[in-house]
């Protein structure tokens, strides 16, 4: 079963960047990117969903492709899960009037004008993705995260994994995660955090209270200031994280800075103040300077 979706794309939209932010898995278990386009494999209500994304100058056209009938709470999430993944959530211009004049970031903004915010398709696959990826490097991380997704994923009917849900991560034991190189603590949390979204402990819902969202998130042990600010960007598309916490983010500001030494977390949180309420686009643009040297 398939349905159509037209988003319109707005001017100057950087569709390489899009491309560039899935298709960092070279395995692309659970994402594609091919033919100028993308695919992404998701679980909504149980039901595996392949988000299948073309894009013109002026629009993508996006193909919601299910092995199944989606509810029409499901449905809502497909749509959300698209704007994610096609970093719609944020607009750029109001950061990049705001920092253009400043004396550090303000070429650094013109430089990279129109870059987005990439997200995951769901607050779930943000956390968890957060969890998995922090204090190791990149590689290992994507190499846990397809681990991740072929443990407690299914596939579509098109033969692409689609990433799990709380209720499928709940389902797995400990052993199963730390038998394939996963930490005790990153697995415990994993489960944790899952376990208390299936039962209704935790409520990942974009129109619940976020404040009261954010407060569980950090009463959960493995689960830092660090873990909930990253769940903010990459799932809530919230306009202002500080990522003072980021260890990139800090390399980017001293060479941004020119100072000897890497800022501590203190020092580059009262630094990113300046910048609220875009902090979330400072910390975008403070990436890309590292990924563009």
């Amino acid at each position: 079963m398939a349905t159509t979706v037209r988003i319109p794309l707005p001017r100057a939209y950087r569709v390489a960047d899009i491309l560039a932010f899935h298709s960092r898995d070279v395995e692309g278990v659970a994402e594609q990117v091919r033919g100028g386009g993308l695919r992404k494999g998701l679980l909504l209500a149980g039901v595996p969903v392949v988000l299948d994304v073309a894009f013109t100058p002026a629009e993508a056209v996006c193909v919601i492709d299910h092995d199944g009938r989606l509810s029409k709470s499901a449905r809502a999430l497909a749509d959300d899960a698209l704007l994610n993944i096609l970093g719609l959530r944020i607009d750029p211009a109001p950061f990049l009037k705001f920092a253009r004049a400043h004396p550090h970031l303000g070429a650094l903004a013109r430089q990279h004008k129109g870059l987005r915010i990439v997200q995951s398709a769901t607050i779930f696959e943000a956390l968890t993705w957060a969890i998995i990826g922090q204090q190791i490097n990149l590689t290992f991380a994507i190499a846990l995260r397809r681990t991740f997704i072929l443990q407690a994923g299914r596939q579509h009917s098109s033969g692409l994994w689609c990433y799990p849900e709380a209720q499928d991560v709940a389902r797995l034991d400990l052993d199963e995660l730390t038998s394939r190189k996963f930490s005790r603590a990153k697995a415990e949390t994993l489960l944790r955090l899952a376990r208390m979204v299936a039962e209704g402990a935790v409520t990942l819902d974009r129109n619940h209270d976020l404040d009261e969202t954010m407060a569980t998130l950090l009463s959960i042990k493995g689960i830092g200031p660090w873990t909930v600010n990253y769940a903010l960007l990459r799932g809530y598309g919230y306009a202002d994280c500080s990522l003072h916490g980021d260890v990139a983010i800090r390399t980017a500001m001293q060479r941004v800075l020119g100072t000897e030494e890497r800022p501590d977390i203190a020092e580059t949180e009262r630094w990113l103040a300046q910048f609220s309420p875009h902090r979330t686009m400072t910390a975008a643009h403070l990436w890309a300077s590292l990924a563009h040297e």
